[in-house]
């Protein structure tokens, strides 16, 4: 099971990272959306993230220029995936249309072809079935790829054990350190422990206790980093911390996804569309004497 011909299905943040990563580490790559929009915006950020990387670490814009050069954006899904080893799915965080995506490609793709999805929070289990091979689908998790460099592989009761081996050749092929999970769990280890600070941050913030720049200097003071849990949040996409907070029945978590849901609605989704808790490109919380 030599993995080469890789699959990205999602041109949002995480997908858009995963593809380029790929592209970098020498895979052939492929990269589908259902709107040709989001594969124009995705093939931007690859080239905005390029330039960061060349200006933070000493990397070469111009073979970062050449990668993104070879993959192959496709709104097609019988083009997307076209002799593919393995797909990785980074769809919306939404029971439905993984299932519907999970659906479709499990019927089109080559029999050879091992699934796996980039969910933040659901089970593989919620999908292996449709997918029509259970025993070839397991989550293959990134982070950010660049800046945290963790890949979480998480099988399912049904997954052929001999996949895990394979899918942690391929992340650390990707430069990403993978760390297996032993028991299928929400949010994998890192992300439910994320979880339990995001949700209470948010908390307080819908109950009136603290403002944004309060808790988030509250948390980078205390622990010694550089983003606060709203920094955290925008970076992930305000659509998918929403879609993981409007499942929590708990008051707090009701009236966080409320405020959540309002942002959403001014078209405030974080970082990749230019705003969230705060504004970017040059966000408060990066501005000398946040902290003072």
């Amino acid at each position: 099971m030599k993995i080469k011909n890789v699959c990205i299905l999602g041109a949002g943040t995480l997908g858009t990272r995963v593809a380029l990563q790929a592209a970098l580490s020498q895979f052939n790559v492929r990269i589908y959306d259902i709107n040709p929009k989001a594969l124009d915006t995705s093939k931007k950020t690859m080239e905005t993230i390029v330039h960061q990387l060349a200006k933070s670490s000493g990397f070469e814009a111009d073979s970062g220029l050449n990668a993104i050069q070879g993959i192959f954006f496709t709104d097609n899904p019988q083009v997307a995936v076209q002799d593919a080893d393995i797909i990785n799915e980074s769809v919306l965080e939404n029971v439905k249309v993984k299932n519907e995506v999970w659906e479709l490609f499990g019927q089109i793709a080559p029999e050879k072809t091992i699934f796996t999805t980039n969910t933040s929070f659901l089970l593989p289990s919620m999908f292996a079935e449709i997918s029509g091979r259970p025993e070839r689908f397991c989550a293959l998790h990134f982070h950010d790829v660049f800046y945290a460099k963790g890949v979480d592989i998480m099988p399912h009761p049904g997954t052929d054990p001999k996949l895990i081996p394979v899918l942690e050749a391929f992340g650390r092929s990707l430069e990403q350190v993978p760390v297996v999970i032993q028991k299928e769990n929400h949010g994998y280890l890192f992300n439910a422990m994320l979880g339990a600070i995001l949700s209470t941050a948010g908390k307080l913030l819908a109950n009136g206790v603290g403002s944004v720049e309060a808790i988030d200097k509250s948390y980078m003071v205390n622990f010694r980093v550089d983003m606060g849990p709203f920094a955290i949040m925008d970076s992930i996409g305000l659509d998918t911390v929403w879609h993981v907070t409007v499942n929590n029945n708990e008051e707090g978590s009701k009236a966080f996804a409320a405020l959540l849901k309002g942002m959403l609605d001014q078209g405030k989704a974080g970082v990749k569309s230019g705003e969230g808790f705060y504004k970017y490109p040059n966000p408060a919380f990066r501005q000398p004497g946040f902290l003072s």
